[in-house]
């Protein structure tokens, strides 16, 4: 882990070079969408791979936002109401876009453009609201960025 890291709730993973860091509170369904997204990729041939679940290490390097694993819960994700899965992962990725889970009964239908989510202090990312009910999580996800798979 990088000397400068910050510890972030949340849960990261890469769908071909494009890092995907999910963020919200306990519950709201970061883990099952980022599983969803893995599980996805697979069938379309998009490499992916799971970096960290509830905790990841953030930092900067050299200009990129990089998710750091903690040893402990390496390829380790939580699948709520299921228990604990051994995936394919990374120890580390460059992180490119914020997710964050939201309900649709209490989101706004349509977010403002360009928004950023503050990540740490001094990182942020550009933010995706997905809905936490998504049937497809990685379908929304690639209509509003590029997945990058060179």
């Amino acid at each position: 882990m990088s000397s400068k890291a910050t510890n972030v709730h949340g849960t990261a993973i890469v769908v071909g070079k494009t890092g995907l860091l999910f963020l919200g509170p306990s519950g709201s369904g970061k883990s099952s969408l980022a599983f969803a997204c893995l599980a996805a990729a697979k069938p379309l041939g998009f490499p992916a791979a799971l970096v960290a679940d509830d905790r990841v290490f953030i930092t900067q390097r050299d200009g990129a936002v990089i998710a750091e694993c903690p040893p402990s819960i390496a390829g380790l994700m939580e699948i709520r109401y299921t228990g604990i899965v051994r995936l394919p992962h990374v120890s580390e990725a460059e992180m490119h876009y914020a997710i964050r889970p939201v309900d649709p009964a209490t989101a706004e239908r349509l977010p403002p453009e360009d928004e950023k989510a503050d990540v740490t202090e001094s990182i942020r990312l550009p933010l995706i609201r997905l809905s936490a009910a998504s049937a497809n999580p990685l379908a929304v996800i690639m209509a509003k960025t590029i997945i990058s798979l060179g």
